[in-house]
């Protein structure tokens, strides 16, 4: 494993954060969701939990992570003032695998028709990597729905990746895989745990995809935006200050009305760091939604 690790970094990061995860705390007990279940959406069924009380905010999960690799140390310390409603997209964690398209314009359709589910008119939304781009795409085709929205470490097109990036899984295996912390993970709450490598393999299929949700598209985003990003996350900066712009940002505020959206690059930072880094992005998260 050692030395599968050191000649496929790409994986090697992905698996990092599954290693260092833990179930929700708080004063150092876990908590329970105060309900669970599944929402049965476009075909599929879509597992959710449900923390804590007030203003809804929808957690949307980066490819291959459940709830709680994802949001573990977050949920406890947001749900003491929000309404959090944690989900896992198709196949992963606690949601079956489904020969369902694996597409990012069904997966935001998800997100709307479990928020039907629910009953909840609007919510905010906050989605990191895949999930990023998921609510990207929610904010785009249901916007009526949307309170704000935070990204993190993501983009709505392949281009706003670094190369490195987009060729991160080329040329994987689903056996790759196998005997890592992401298939503990999988079996340890996985419906059907005989959908691993076809879970894995549509994974695959979809990373190499190309897509583009539009500038012009981005541009019409009324509801406001925080981007979160770390220094060398992965993402192309240029492509990200562009990103920015459009929603509106990087004007001289001295000289101008403060934009409704914002910017935050948090230093030395990878992809997989930046969501350990529960402080910074609690504060960032708390003062925006407020």
């Amino acid at each position: 494993m050692k030395n599968f690790l050191k000649t496929h970094n790409p994986l090697r990061t992905i698996l990092i954060i599954a290693i260092m995860s833990i179930a929700p705390v708080s004063n150092g007990q876990p908590i329970k969701p105060s309900s669970s279940g599944y929402a049965p959406v476009n075909g599929i069924k879509v597992y959710y939990e449900v923390y804590g009380q007030g203003q809804p905010v929808i957690l949307l999960h980066g490819a291959f992570y459940t709830i709680n690799m994802n949001w573990g140390q977050l949920i406890p310390e947001l749900s003491k003032t929000r309404k959090v409603i944690a989900i896992e997209m198709q196949g992963h964690g606690h949601t079956p695998y489904s020969d369902r398209k694996f597409d990012i314009k069904t997966l935001a359709k998800d997100v709307e028709k479990l928020m039907d589910y629910l009953k909840i008119d609007s919510a905010d939304v906050a989605g990191y990597s895949m999930g990023g781009t998921v609510a990207y795409q929610f904010a785009v085709q249901s916007p009526g729905r949307l309170r704000k929205l935070v990204i993190i470490s993501s983009t709505y097109k392949s281009d706003g990746w670094l190369p490195i990036g987009n060729d991160a899984l080329k040329d994987f295996k689903p056996e790759f895989f196998d005997n890592t912390p992401m298939k503990i993970e999988y079996d340890s709450v996985a419906p059907d745990k005989n959908n691993w490598r076809k879970f894995v393999t549509q994974m695959i299929a979809h990373a190499g995809e190309k897509f583009n949700i539009g500038d012009t598209n981005i541009a019409k985003i009324a509801a406001p935006v925080l981007i979160i990003a770390g220094d060398n996350d992965g993402t192309d900066k240029t492509e990200l200050m562009k990103t920015y712009h459009l929603l509106g940002g990087g004007v001289f505020a001295d000289m101008q009305p403060m934009p409704k959206s914002q910017l935050a690059i948090v230093p030395a930072q990878g992809h997989v760091s930046l969501m350990m880094e529960t402080t910074t992005i609690l504060n960032y998260l708390n003062g925006f939604l407020k």
